[in-house]
């Protein structure tokens, strides 16, 4: 079984890379199922249902979040009912929507995917560790394969969580940062990592805004409204290779492609 799991998707260059370059790539790797972060994807910040709709209508079959989860108010009116969106699930309280779910993919097997937010330079969500573990306990017995959105902006934290949970999931995929890293590997215990899946959006760019915007708010450390950038668009994420019998992951490969 191969899944495809998707960096951040920014905006409309990231939604246009995702439909022009999704079905090439699911046909060359023969995807099973696809996973994308989707967090930045109406306007840079946040989702509402119609971008929502033309994410899925692209071939995605989950949407994990993140820290701009909650930026576009309509995601209210929506994500209870939504089982193919995925929250951090490290919210405290009563939160809408879900940290966790399982679907059925491939040759009937049962992919739990699961999105934690880390608490080092975010915003102090309950811990991302412990709510990792109540979950894992959940998914006993229930999945074939657990898959794992991180968005957190430390590397040391992400590591740590991977190999504290390494046996227990089959893969821990950093998002957020927008920066592919080139650390991919599968972990003792067959846990595939990567530190940062990288980002589906402009190219020419800082973290898919446009580079005056952000140049002048570090110049002047004043608040800046920040657009997303034009011009040619890339989508970047990793393949997992998953051995049928065994569940176990056997290779995690990065991809980047550009367009125009």
């Amino acid at each position: 079984m191969n899944i495809l799991v998707i960096g951040d998707i920014v905006g409309k260059p990231g939604r246009r890379a995702l439909k022009s370059l999704l079905p090439g790539l699911q046909k060359k790797h023969d995807i099973h199922f696809t996973i994308a972060n989707a967090e930045n994807a109406a306007g840079g910040r946040g989702l509402n249902r119609e971008v929502f709709n033309e994410i899925i209508g692209a071939g995605v079959d989950v949407c994990t979040m993140g820290n701009h989860v909650w930026d576009n108010r309509e995601i209210y009116t929506f994500i209870d009912d939504e089982p193919r969106i995925v929250r951090p699930a490290n919210y405290p309280g009563n939160c809408p929507g879900q940290g966790f779910h399982i679907y059925t993919a491939g040759f009937s097997k049962k992919v739990a995917v699961m999105n934690v937010s880390g608490r080092v330079f975010l915003d102090a969500l309950d811990c991302p560790f412990q709510i990792a573990e109540t979950i894992l306990s959940r998914l006993q017995d229930k999945a074939d394969l657990i898959i794992i959105d991180f968005h957190g902006e430390a590397t040391s934290e992400k590591l740590a969580f991977a190999y504290y949970f390494a046996g227990r999931a089959d893969a821990v995929l950093g998002t957020h940062t927008h920066i592919m890293t080139a650390d991919e590997r599968i972990l003792p215990g067959d846990t595939a990592y990567i530190t940062d899946l990288g980002m589906t959006g402009p190219v020419d760019s800082i973290l898919g805004m446009e580079k005056e915007q952000v140049i002048q708010r570090f110049l002047r450390q004043r608040p800046a409204r920040f657009e997303v950038a034009k011009g040619a668009a890339q989508l970047q994420g990793v393949v997992l290779n998953f051995n049928d019998d065994t569940n176990k992951v056997i290779n995690i490969e990065r991809i980047c492609q550009v367009i125009d």
